[in-house]
């Protein structure tokens, strides 16, 4: 190592393309992460969490814990407003208020962001939802930049042209990666410098897995990935030093068909109607949370006996099961659904992973035929990690299972910081 890269101060950079999972990784069609896999190191067992969805990944990235210590269970949740059981969409941006008003904290754990607040800090790029972005700083100790709102140090709003005013298209995607590329990672330069697209994810799903119109998008996404891996060289060059993650958070199966369980429920007389909050059905893509009422705690063994009787269900998690998926003892939360897969059956393009979903609530598209994940199918728990830089040889490959909780302490040992009462570990201590 040079003299210059030794007195230089160290910084992390971190790219997730979002939904991208391990098996598209090829030279026909990511070059430029094919190249980067070459010359770092890899993790050949990645794995997502459960439900496998990118508000929980997103809240595992940032504090290095599971579910059942940050406490957020899923995309969808369900709660306890008042005496009743209420569903939420962490989505939204609004969700951040709620979560703190009716359970005391967002997350029950620090995050990065609040972590380095004086240690460089952190600044997020981010053009999936907002509440998955304003979770990796929902207290405002560093920078956030999101099309729904960005806010610096104490949420203070960024507003004109400073603010991140791009769709959440590919197109949204390039706007989104070319100013992380030239204002953060060669200009501002923070401690952890963080980009998080929406693509592949968006265009999985939208249209079939292996389709021609996902495969242009793979090819794209990877171009976003050659621009931040080019800018770290450039900047190692001039003596910098600096640890390159790239990586993604969960992966996509085949939606085979939907399936409605609060109607379910209804039909087996174990919910009162599809509207009632004594049984709430969290819909996770392809899994699902079940929250029953604690006047209703009764029913709470039919409708497991009922579930797991059920063809379209792959695995029903008991609430004594909940430590080992790592899923958090939330109020009413009595269930947690993966639904059926198929990880050899193939779509029409030959892509192999199917899987059941749960029917969305408020409208949203049931994506039959398209790509979906949430559950424990072999292929949506399919993401990529590479890691390039100081701790990682080159060529090296990291055959434990890893997920995104490794990536904070990753991050903060790079960085010289502590990285103890974490569920994950550093990554630089697998060599």
């Amino acid at each position: 190592m040079s003299a210059a890269v030794q007195g230089s101060r160290r910084r992390v950079v971190v790219l997730i393309l979002d939904g991208l999972r391990r098996d598209f990784i090829r030279p026909d069609l990511t070059p430029n992460l094919v190249a980067l896999k070459a010359r770092a190191t890899w993790c050949n067992s990645h794995r997502s969490v459960f439900p496998s969805v990118t508000r929980v990944v997103s809240s595992c990235m940032a504090t290095g814990c599971l579910p059942a210590r940050h406490g957020l269970a899923g995309n969808m949740v369900a709660l306890l407003n008042g005496d009743d059981l209420d569903l939420y969409d962490v989505g939204k941006p609004e969700f951040l208020e709620h979560k703190q008003r009716l359970t005391g904290h967002v997350l029950a754990k620090p995050t990065l962001a609040e972590r380095l607040a004086e240690h460089g800090g952190v600044i997020v790029f981010n053009n999936v939802s907002p509440g998955a972005a304003y979770m990796h700083d929902p207290l405002g100790h560093g920078h956030v930049y999101h099309r729904a709102g960005s806010y610096g140090p104490g949420r203070t709003p960024i507003d004109g042209q400073d603010a991140l005013k791009v769709g959440s298209d590919i197109a949204g995607d390039r706007v989104t990666i070319d100013r992380f590329v030239d204002e953060i990672v060669h200009a501002r330069k923070p401690a952890l410098a963080l980009a998080w697209l929406g693509h592949p994810d968006t265009s999985q799903h939208e249209c079939p897995l292996g389709s021609p119109e996902h495969l242009k998008a793979l090819n794209i996404v990877d171009g976003h990935a050659g621009q931040v891996i080019a800018a770290v060289d450039d900047a190692r060059a001039a003596g910098e030093d600096i640890l390159l993650i790239v990586g993604s958070d969960h992966g996509h199966q085949t939606v085979t068909g939907i399936v409605d369980i609060a109607a379910e429920l209804v039909a087996a007389g174990l919910k009162a109607s599809p509207e009632s909050a004594d049984v709430v059905v969290a819909p996770n893509g392809t899994a699902a949370l079940i929250y029953v009422d604690r006047r209703h705690a009764e029913r709470a063994e039919a409708i497991r006996a009922f579930l797991e009787a059920q063809t379209w269900v792959g695995e029903v998690i008991r609430r004594s099961d909940f430590a080992i998926h790592g899923i958090p003892e939330a109020d009413g939360l009595t269930l947690a659904i993966a639904m059926a897969a198929d990880d050899d059956g193939t779509n029409e393009f030959g892509i192999p992973g199917l899987s059941l979903a749960v029917k969305p609530v408020e409208g949203k598209a049931d994506r039959l035929g398209c790509g979906q994940h949430g559950g424990l199918g072999r292929y949506e728990q399919s993401p990529f990690l590479i890691l390039d830089g100081a701790g990682f040889a080159p060529g090296r490959i990291i055959a434990d299972v890893t997920s995104a909780i490794d990536i904070a302490p990753t991050v903060l040992t790079h960085l010289g910081q502590p990285a103890d009462a974490l569920d994950g570990r550093p990554l630089q201590s697998k060599f």
